[in-house]
């Protein structure tokens, strides 16, 4: 058995799939009416659909897991980053931790958390 996927809910697939694309480079793979898988296996899916499925509300922000990316030369990222989306929603701003790896963490358009570090 192998994960194949992440799937992550958003409220609007074409601005997920343009932020996705602006500051990480995925690409849409397919397109299949409320789920898009773009390249790297991240899949996002409309919020209807995910409520259809489980019946539960979506809690934004909910702190329970995160997106990983690596970037080696992170201090350019952060200024895509603010340049892009100067409104985005940071976790930290751009820290150095103890065993030396940059990272920053910030909130997508839907909450969802996501980490960019260079690569340890």
């Amino acid at each position: 058995m192998k994960l194949k996927n992440v799937l992550i809910v958003v409220k609007d697939i074409e601005r997920s799939k343009r932020f996705y694309h602006d500051l990480f480079g995925l690409e849409m793979i397919l397109d299949n009416e409320g789920n898009m898988i773009l390249t790297e296996g991240l899949v996002l899916q409309d919020e209807k659909v995910w409520k259809g499925f489980l019946g539960k509300e979506i809690i934004p922000e909910s702190h329970s897991c995160e997106l990983y990316f690596e970037e080696r030369n992170i201090e350019a990222f952060v200024q895509k980053l603010e340049n892009l989306y100067p409104s985005v929603r940071y976790v930290n701003r751009l820290m150095t931790h103890s065993w030396g790896q940059k990272v920053i963490r910030f909130y997508d358009p839907d909450g969802n958390l996501i980490e960019v570090g260079t690569p340890m």
